[in-house]
């Protein structure tokens, strides 16, 4: 029978504010019950007193590099928000980054904060002031977490959290990792050995972490703004306009969605780049949405002939 995994985050009268969590013998037979994602019910005081226990809730989240890492941040902290909205949430990552625009864009406060990325092969020369680079940042991060005071840091993976976590267990702060990928980087990797809590998305993860019995497999968390229901023909209509316009009926029509993640995949580009031009002239009832990465749009954009079936989107 598997066994039954609770936790809540819950802010008692006094500081420490602790992360009650009891831990299941075998991490693959998790049944999970509420996963930082607490849902409100209707008339039910345990839920009511439990939200009241949320009020002056303060959460800083590590994450940048990547929409793999910023997103599922966002995601968080949107059902933080929405279960108490006197929850106070800052986000820490570089300037002039994704990040820097993602997160303003959100509605969440943001910091930014130097960090340096580890080069491979470790032994590199350009890695010769990573340790320079390093104390900056988590003297930087440490700063920041002195003057908001967080009750729980949540970092999602990246060398942007690594600084930022650190600074909080320097701090004694409470700090939770969410894996988002089946393997992790070495960011979480390092960061699971000292974190209260591993929040991963697949069960093989779970192999993955040296101290397993810390891990919480309960998926990826998805944001708000995308659990909002829509027709698809008024989708296709939002990105085909013209589709209006033209006679039979839509339900035939396949959209035909390509990601590459956030930075674009350059071997799906490629793949894609081959074959597109044969598939839109083999079937005439599918559309296709490329995701090319920001990075790699202007090229795409360049090798790839306009098709009114065809739409190439950076992100």
């Amino acid at each position: 029978m598997a066994s039954t995994t609770q936790f809540l985050i819950s802010l008692p009268p006094k500081p420490p504010y602790l992360l009650s969590y009891s831990s299941p013998s075998k991490p693959r037979s998790i049944n999970i019950t509420c996963c930082l994602s607490i849902q409100q019910a209707r008339n039910d005081q345990t839920t009511s007193s439990g939200s009241n226990a949320l009020n002056g809730l303060r959460v800083a989240f590590a994450a940048g590099g990547t929409g793999g890492h910023i997103y599922p941040a966002v995601a968080i902290a949107d059902e933080l928000k929405l279960v108490n909205p006197t929850s106070e949430i800052l986000f820490l990552g570089r300037p002039n980054s994704m990040e820097s625009t993602a997160i303003p864009s959100a509605h969440f406060e943001f910091k930014s904060i130097p960090a340096f990325k580890l080069v491979r092969p470790f032994f590199s020369l350009r890695n010769l002031l990573l340790p320079y680079f390093l104390i900056k940042s988590i003297t930087k991060c440490f700063t920041l977490l002195s003057k908001f005071e967080p009750h729980l840091v949540v970092g999602t993976g990246g060398y942007v959290s690594f600084p930022v976590c650190l600074a909080a267990l320097l701090k004694g702060i409470k700090v939770v990792i969410q894996e988002q990928n089946s393997v992790p980087g070495i960011a979480n990797r390092f960061l699971s050995l000292f974190a209260d809590l591993v929040f991963v998305a697949f069960n093989s993860t779970v192999q993955s972490f040296p101290r397993k019995e810390k891990c919480v497999v309960c998926g990826n968390p998805v944001r708000l703004s995308l659990k909002n229901s829509v027709s698809k023909a008024v989708s296709r209509l939002h990105f085909f306009p013209w589709l209006e316009k033209m006679e039979g009926s839509s339900e035939e029509i396949k959209v035909i969605l390509v990601l590459g993640g956030s930075l674009g995949a350059n071997a799906v580009n490629i793949a894609l780049l081959n074959v597109y031009s044969q598939l839109l002239l083999e079937h005439e009832n599918w559309f296709i949405i490329w995701q090319t990465g920001v990075e790699s749009f202007n090229e795409m954009e360049s090798l790839v002939r306009s098709h009114p079936r065809l739409l190439l989107a950076p992100s």
